[in-house]
């Protein structure tokens, strides 16, 4: 069976279960509304949920650009030094103790209710997965590879950009797999702790004024906005082999 079909299998179990659910709690439609209430106020309410998903796909696509890219400068600079890992290293492994999300209502005091809060949220949530994996590859290159590159008179840089960091391109490509999924949670959180616009404002508007489903349409926007950002980097990671 075909990718396609597995995800449309996926998509008739996930509505059937949801509808069983329905029926054997006897739930009413402002606690569980069903799909199609779900599809018509996602389809009613198109242009506000499109406007939402602009800013909240704006916040994702920036954090996980900056994101990514802070992390790739910062795993060659390790690779690099092993003086600077030692000291940098356990520096990133203390901030993973503190919970990304704990410090949410901090950014949105010091950065204001605009994008810029949401923005570094995704950045911070994908910064260290983006670094450990990348520098975890740049450090697994065949040590013969890198000997030939020494006796070839190959500075240290023109090692690491030859032949290094082409080897540690798949590696890369997992660290931003994961980025991809985790930069939604980052500007999502954001949100829901202080925003003005964006998905994330939009279901906590939802819910506070008992629209159930528009807040489930929110949300169906927001899977469709992650597995399309997701698809792309995916497709983009596929192409980070080392040939």
């Amino acid at each position: 069976m075909s990718k396609l079909g597995y995800a449309f299998g996926a998509i008739v179990f996930g509505l059937g279960f949801w509808m069983l659910v329905i029926w054997v709690t006897g739930a009413p439609s402002f606690i569980l509304p069903t799909p199609w209430r779900v599809v018509q106020a996602a389809w009613d309410n198109r242009a506000l949920i499109g406007a939402h998903t602009l800013i909240t796909a704006t916040e994702v696509i920036l954090g996980l650009s900056i994101g990514s890219a802070l992390g790739i400068m910062t795993a060659i600079q390790l690779a690099l030094s092993q003086r600077l890992y030692r000291v940098v290293m356990p520096l990133l492994v203390f901030t993973q103790a503190v919970p990304v999300f704990a410090i949410a209502p901090l950014l949105t005091l010091w950065l204001g209710y605009g994008i810029a809060s949401k923005v570094l949220m995704a950045v911070l949530i994908i910064y260290f997965p983006v670094t450990s994996a990348f520098y975890d590859g740049l450090t697994r290159v065949p040590r013969d590879i890198t000997d030939m590159a020494r006796t070839m008179n190959g500075t240290r840089w023109q090692s690491m950009r030859r032949i290094t960091i082409l080897h540690a391109l798949p590696s890369l490509g997992t660290g931003l797999k994961l980025a991809a999924v985790y930069a939604p949670i980052g500007a999502i959180i954001g949100e829901w702790v202080g925003a003005s616009r964006g998905l994330g404002y939009l279901m906590l508007l939802a819910n506070g004024h008992a629209k159930t489903d528009l807040m489930f349409a929110a949300l169906l926007a927001l899977v469709l906005m992650t597995l399309t950002v997701s698809v792309a980097v995916n497709t983009l990671a596929a192409r980070l082999k080392w040939d």
